[in-house]
Protein backbone atom coordinates (compact mmCIF):
# COMPACT_ATOMS: atom_id res chain seq x y z
CA UNK A 1 0.00 0.00 0.00
CA UNK A 2 3.09 2.11 0.07
CA UNK A 3 3.97 4.54 -2.91
CA UNK A 4 7.30 2.96 -3.70
CA UNK A 5 10.01 3.37 -6.60
CA UNK A 6 11.38 0.25 -6.25
CA UNK A 7 11.46 -2.74 -3.49
CA UNK A 8 15.01 -4.20 -2.93
CA UNK A 9 14.53 -7.67 -1.39
CA UNK A 10 17.09 -9.41 -0.05
CA UNK A 11 17.39 -13.51 -0.21
CA UNK A 12 15.70 -16.14 -2.06
CA UNK A 13 12.06 -15.65 0.31
CA UNK A 14 12.17 -12.30 0.92
CA UNK A 15 12.35 -11.86 -3.62
CA UNK A 16 9.95 -14.55 -3.65
CA UNK A 17 7.84 -12.69 -1.24
CA UNK A 18 8.27 -9.33 -2.88
CA UNK A 19 7.95 -10.65 -6.49
CA UNK A 20 4.57 -11.88 -5.31
CA UNK A 21 3.13 -8.74 -3.47
CA UNK A 22 4.34 -6.10 -5.95
CA UNK A 23 3.77 -6.29 -9.30
CA UNK A 24 3.33 -2.26 -10.52
CA UNK A 25 7.21 -1.51 -9.50
CA UNK A 26 10.28 -2.44 -10.04
CA UNK A 27 11.82 -5.44 -7.70
CA UNK A 28 15.05 -5.71 -7.45
CA UNK A 29 16.60 -9.01 -5.42
CA UNK A 30 20.40 -9.63 -3.81
CA UNK A 31 21.94 -12.77 -3.19
CA UNK A 32 19.53 -15.02 -4.45
CA UNK A 33 21.24 -18.12 -6.07
CA UNK A 34 19.21 -19.42 -8.54
CA UNK A 35 16.29 -16.78 -9.96
CA UNK A 36 14.88 -18.87 -12.72
CA UNK A 37 14.75 -22.35 -10.24
CA UNK A 38 12.99 -19.83 -7.37
CA UNK A 39 10.93 -18.50 -10.25
CA UNK A 40 11.80 -15.35 -9.96
CA UNK A 41 12.53 -14.56 -13.75
CA UNK A 42 12.13 -16.17 -16.97
CA UNK A 43 15.33 -16.21 -17.67
CA UNK A 44 18.68 -14.55 -16.31
CA UNK A 45 18.85 -12.88 -19.95
CA UNK A 46 15.61 -11.78 -20.37
CA UNK A 47 13.99 -11.54 -16.79
CA UNK A 48 10.33 -10.91 -18.97
CA UNK A 49 8.57 -8.67 -15.56
CA UNK A 50 9.23 -6.53 -13.00
CA UNK A 51 11.54 -8.61 -11.49
CA UNK A 52 15.60 -8.54 -11.61
CA UNK A 53 19.05 -8.32 -9.63
CA UNK A 54 22.24 -9.75 -8.64
CA UNK A 55 23.04 -13.46 -8.25
CA UNK A 56 25.32 -14.97 -5.20
CA UNK A 57 25.42 -18.16 -7.04
CA UNK A 58 29.12 -19.17 -5.55
CA UNK A 59 31.46 -21.24 -7.18
CA UNK A 60 30.96 -24.37 -5.81
CA UNK A 61 33.65 -26.68 -8.16
CA UNK A 62 36.44 -24.28 -7.08
CA UNK A 63 35.42 -24.20 -3.47
CA UNK A 64 35.65 -28.13 -3.26
CA UNK A 65 38.98 -27.78 -4.81
CA UNK A 66 39.89 -25.49 -1.71
CA UNK A 67 38.32 -28.18 0.39
CA UNK A 68 40.74 -30.79 -0.99
CA UNK A 69 43.93 -28.14 -0.67
CA UNK A 70 42.50 -28.28 3.32
CA UNK A 71 41.60 -31.67 3.65
CA UNK A 72 44.06 -33.85 1.26
CA UNK A 73 42.02 -37.11 1.66
CA UNK A 74 38.72 -35.87 2.00
CA UNK A 75 35.95 -38.35 0.55
CA UNK A 76 32.72 -37.68 2.35
CA UNK A 77 31.77 -34.01 2.29
CA UNK A 78 28.33 -33.27 5.27
CA UNK A 79 25.90 -30.56 4.08
CA UNK A 80 23.34 -29.67 6.59
CA UNK A 81 20.64 -27.27 4.98
CA UNK A 82 17.35 -25.79 5.30
CA UNK A 83 14.79 -28.19 3.56
CA UNK A 84 12.63 -24.79 2.30
CA UNK A 85 15.05 -23.29 0.64
CA UNK A 86 15.00 -23.51 -3.13
CA UNK A 87 18.45 -21.74 -3.31
CA UNK A 88 20.14 -24.09 -0.82
CA UNK A 89 18.53 -27.03 -2.54
CA UNK A 90 19.97 -25.69 -5.88
CA UNK A 91 23.31 -26.07 -4.46
CA UNK A 92 23.26 -29.37 -3.16
CA UNK A 93 22.88 -30.40 -6.42
CA UNK A 94 25.43 -28.76 -7.66
CA UNK A 95 27.77 -29.50 -4.92
CA UNK A 96 26.53 -33.61 -5.79
CA UNK A 97 27.48 -32.98 -9.87
CA UNK A 98 30.58 -31.15 -8.55
CA UNK A 99 31.58 -33.71 -5.49
CA UNK A 100 30.99 -36.70 -8.38
CA UNK A 101 33.46 -35.15 -10.81
CA UNK A 102 36.55 -35.13 -8.05
CA UNK A 103 35.50 -38.77 -6.46
CA UNK A 104 33.81 -37.28 -3.45
CA UNK A 105 30.72 -38.52 -2.11
CA UNK A 106 28.00 -35.57 -0.42
CA UNK A 107 26.08 -36.93 2.73
CA UNK A 108 23.42 -34.51 2.67
CA UNK A 109 20.92 -33.52 5.93
CA UNK A 110 18.10 -31.32 6.15
CA UNK A 111 17.03 -28.78 8.77
CA UNK A 112 13.19 -26.45 9.14
CA UNK A 113 14.50 -23.68 11.97
CA UNK A 114 18.30 -23.16 13.18
CA UNK A 115 17.27 -24.83 16.26
CA UNK A 116 17.80 -28.41 14.26
CA UNK A 117 21.31 -27.31 13.08
CA UNK A 118 23.21 -28.90 15.94
CA UNK A 119 21.72 -32.29 15.83
CA UNK A 120 21.72 -32.16 11.96
CA UNK A 121 25.51 -32.09 12.46
CA UNK A 122 25.50 -34.85 14.66
CA UNK A 123 23.61 -37.11 12.71
CA UNK A 124 26.25 -36.97 9.35
CA UNK A 125 28.27 -39.22 10.96
CA UNK A 126 31.73 -40.13 10.23
CA UNK A 127 32.60 -37.35 7.30
CA UNK A 128 35.56 -35.78 6.62
CA UNK A 129 34.77 -32.27 6.15
CA UNK A 130 31.30 -30.04 6.12
CA UNK A 131 30.54 -27.70 3.13
CA UNK A 132 28.23 -24.67 4.27
CA UNK A 133 26.16 -23.39 1.38
CA UNK A 134 24.15 -20.30 1.67
CA UNK A 135 21.62 -21.23 3.49
CA UNK A 136 20.04 -18.26 5.32
CA UNK A 137 18.72 -20.75 8.23
CA UNK A 138 21.94 -22.53 8.43
CA UNK A 139 24.63 -19.34 8.14
CA UNK A 140 22.12 -17.70 10.91
CA UNK A 141 22.76 -20.69 13.16
CA UNK A 142 26.62 -21.04 12.30
CA UNK A 143 27.61 -21.32 15.78
CA UNK A 144 25.88 -24.48 16.40
CA UNK A 145 27.50 -26.19 13.79
CA UNK A 146 30.91 -25.32 14.60
CA UNK A 147 30.52 -26.48 17.85
CA UNK A 148 29.81 -30.04 16.54
CA UNK A 149 32.27 -29.74 13.92
CA UNK A 150 35.03 -28.58 16.36
CA UNK A 151 34.13 -31.31 19.01
CA UNK A 152 34.10 -33.75 16.47
CA UNK A 153 38.17 -32.48 14.89
CA UNK A 154 35.87 -32.30 11.38
CA UNK A 155 36.93 -29.21 9.15
CA UNK A 156 34.45 -26.83 7.44
CA UNK A 157 34.58 -24.94 4.47
CA UNK A 158 31.91 -22.40 3.76
CA UNK A 159 29.99 -20.78 0.80
CA UNK A 160 30.89 -16.88 1.55
CA UNK A 161 32.76 -15.01 4.13
CA UNK A 162 30.38 -14.70 7.02
CA UNK A 163 30.55 -18.12 7.08
CA UNK A 164 34.20 -17.83 7.64
CA UNK A 165 33.90 -15.14 10.00
CA UNK A 166 31.33 -17.43 12.13
CA UNK A 167 34.33 -19.98 12.33
CA UNK A 168 34.36 -22.24 9.35
CA UNK A 169 37.85 -22.51 7.96
CA UNK A 170 37.82 -20.73 4.67
CA UNK A 171 36.23 -19.81 1.50
CA UNK A 172 36.57 -18.96 -1.87
CA UNK A 173 33.46 -16.99 -2.22
CA UNK A 174 31.88 -13.75 -2.83
CA UNK A 175 32.05 -10.53 -1.29
CA UNK A 176 28.35 -9.16 0.08
CA UNK A 177 29.37 -5.62 0.39
CA UNK A 178 30.35 -5.59 -3.59
CA UNK A 179 27.68 -7.33 -4.45
CA UNK A 180 25.96 -5.16 -2.58
CA UNK A 181 27.20 -2.12 -4.96
CA UNK A 182 26.58 -4.16 -7.85
CA UNK A 183 22.70 -4.22 -6.98
CA UNK A 184 22.97 -0.76 -6.23
CA UNK A 185 24.72 0.30 -9.72
CA UNK A 186 21.84 -2.09 -11.34
CA UNK A 187 19.19 0.34 -9.10
CA UNK A 188 20.38 3.66 -10.72
CA UNK A 189 20.37 2.08 -14.32
CA UNK A 190 16.30 1.36 -13.88
CA UNK A 191 15.45 4.08 -11.84
CA UNK A 192 17.53 6.96 -13.35
CA UNK A 193 18.08 5.90 -16.76
CA UNK A 194 14.64 4.72 -17.31
CA UNK A 195 16.11 0.50 -17.67
CA UNK A 196 13.41 -1.85 -17.37
CA UNK A 197 13.60 -4.79 -15.45
CA UNK A 198 12.14 -7.14 -18.18
CA UNK A 199 15.34 -6.44 -20.47
CA UNK A 200 18.00 -5.96 -17.38
CA UNK A 201 19.64 -9.08 -16.87
CA UNK A 202 20.85 -10.88 -13.86
CA UNK A 203 23.71 -10.38 -12.93
CA UNK A 204 26.55 -12.39 -11.11
CA UNK A 205 29.37 -11.46 -8.62
CA UNK A 206 31.81 -10.53 -10.64
CA UNK A 207 35.01 -11.27 -8.01
CA UNK A 208 35.91 -14.45 -5.86
CA UNK A 209 38.23 -14.20 -2.71
CA UNK A 210 39.91 -16.07 -0.27
CA UNK A 211 39.14 -15.24 3.20
CA UNK A 212 40.40 -17.89 5.58
CA UNK A 213 40.40 -18.66 9.58
CA UNK A 214 43.09 -19.74 10.84
CA UNK A 215 41.88 -19.99 14.51
CA UNK A 216 38.86 -22.21 13.42
CA UNK A 217 42.34 -23.95 11.27
CA UNK A 218 43.70 -24.83 14.51
CA UNK A 219 40.67 -25.72 16.53
CA UNK A 220 39.78 -28.24 14.01
CA UNK A 221 43.15 -29.93 13.24
CA UNK A 222 43.81 -28.56 9.92
CA UNK A 223 46.55 -26.14 8.38
CA UNK A 224 45.56 -23.74 5.53
CA UNK A 225 48.33 -23.99 2.61
CA UNK A 226 50.68 -21.14 2.57
CA UNK A 227 49.30 -20.65 -0.67
CA UNK A 228 45.93 -19.55 0.26
CA UNK A 229 46.96 -17.34 2.74
CA UNK A 230 49.30 -15.53 0.72
CA UNK A 231 45.88 -14.78 -1.92
CA UNK A 232 43.57 -14.37 1.57
CA UNK A 233 42.03 -11.05 0.96
CA UNK A 234 41.13 -11.49 4.65
CA UNK A 235 43.25 -13.70 7.38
Amino acid sequence: SSDLDMVLAVATPAAQASAQAMTDVPVLFTAVTDAVEAELVDSNEEPGGNVTGTSDAAPIGDQLDLLAEIVPDAKKIGIVYSSGEVNSEVQVKAAKEAASERGMEIVETTVTTANDIAQAAETLGDVDAIYVPTDNTVVSGIASLIQVAEAKQIPVIGAESGTVEGGAVATLGIDYTKLGIQTGEMALKILQDGGDPATTPVEFSKEFTYVVNEGAAERMGVTVPNEILEQAELV
